[in-house]
């Protein structure tokens, strides 16, 4: 997979058709979701829990995602670097690694390596990412009132070390929470034009993207990514957004460096690691809010993603490299890692950018 790979909405003449594939394709389905309640179809498409039935589906309809499918398996072949597509049905498809594929990432939960083959359902995906186009990330007090039960049962999985599973205090809850709650949020969907999100492989330096990434309206970074005069040429020098996870907060001040604009964004839960660090800066700092990917990518780079995809019209990502034979997960500015579960996120994003996001 390429060091850079590009996620949009708008017109590009590489990716048009596609995109335009995949505007009527989001149209068509929620059509087809309407009609459940017009008697058309006996169920909707519920994300996680139903499937979209496609019996009632006119023939020009099944032929729009019949087509639509064939372009996402073309896609993949020409950009996949040997991953391929393997259609199921009309909604369902296979990404499946070529034959001597290394697989060294090894899933201690389970005591398996990483499979070669992952499955997805391309009418779900379509559907979840479009309510992140469409939504804040960031958690908001409005969206604690809001939501039935958000501040008892909501509220506490977002608290580390509260000692409950459920905010029976809420006092308590609002005083874990109370520095990171804007009343509102504070970013909207689309409010930039063009963003870019850059990750941390070490690929990264084998071509210069900085001037490119900083030409960007607003650019995401991740954890302890540094940004300086050594990496410019490679990663550039604007920084808007960072995505932190715990081990990350305790750097901060050092990872920083004066940079007081740059608004952090906590991936997680909140902790007392987080506390201090908000204590020892003067930045923005939110709590992420964002939407279960039950088959997608894993890591603080897929959530800098979907951060990005719902403040931002065209996406670029940079830095988010692993090819077939991984070994070791490399850093542009520290020594290789052992990472996690890098076949899938290649194969998660893959599908990202074949299917016009």
């Amino acid at each position: 997979m390429r060091s850079r790979s590009q996620f949009q909405s708008h017109k590009k003449s590489t990716l048009l058709p596609l995109v335009c594939a995949a505007a009527f394709f989001s149209l068509l389905l929620f059509g087809i979701q309407s009609s459940f309640f017009s008697g058309r179809i006996n169920r909707k498409i519920d994300l996680g829990k139903e499937k979209m039935q496609v019996s009632d589906l006119s023939p020009q309809e099944l032929r729009s995602l019949a087509e639509f499918q064939t372009r996402v398996q073309q896609c993949v072949a020409n950009r996949g670097l040997g991953l391929t597509a393997h259609l199921v049905d009309l909604c369902k498809l296979t990404l499946k690694f070529p034959e001597g594929t290394n697989s060294t990432w090894y899933n201690e939960q389970f005591k398996v390596f990483e499979p070669l083959e992952y499955h997805y359902d391309i009418c779900d995906a379509i559907l979840l990412w479009e309510q992140y186009r469409n939504m804040t990330t960031v958690l908001t007090r409005e969206y604690l009132d809001a939501r039935p039960d958000g501040w008892l049962d909501y509220a506490a999985k977002r608290i580390a070390q509260l000692g409950a599973d459920k905010c029976y205090n809420r006092t308590l809850c609002e005083e874990h929470l109370n520095v990171l709650l804007p009343a509102k949020p504070p970013f909207h969907p689309r409010q930039f034009r063009t963003c870019a999100v850059v990750g941390n492989s070490g690929d990264l330096l084998k071509t210069e993207f900085g001037k490119e990434i900083d030409s960007h309206d607003a650019v995401i970074r991740d954890n302890e990514a540094p940004v300086n005069e050594k990496y410019a040429k490679y990663v550039g020098l604007k920084r808007d957004f960072r995505l932190v996870v715990r081990g990350a907060a305790r750097n901060m001040i050092k990872i920083l460096k004066g940079s007081n604009d740059e608004v952090l964004i906590i991936k997680s839960v909140t902790h007392k690691d987080f506390s201090d660090m908000i204590k020892s800066i003067p930045n923005p700092v939110y709590l992420f809010q964002g939407i279960v990917l039950r088959r997608g990518a894993k890591g603080t780079g897929m959530k800098s993603i979907e951060l990005a995809l719902s403040m931002c019209d065209i996406v670029d990502i940079y830095g988010f490299t692993v090819d077939p034979g991984y070994t070791e997960w490399t850093r542009y500015f520290s020594t290789p890692r052992k990472g996690h579960n890098p076949l899938q996120g290649r194969a998660y994003y893959q599908l990202l950018e074949c299917l016009g996001y």
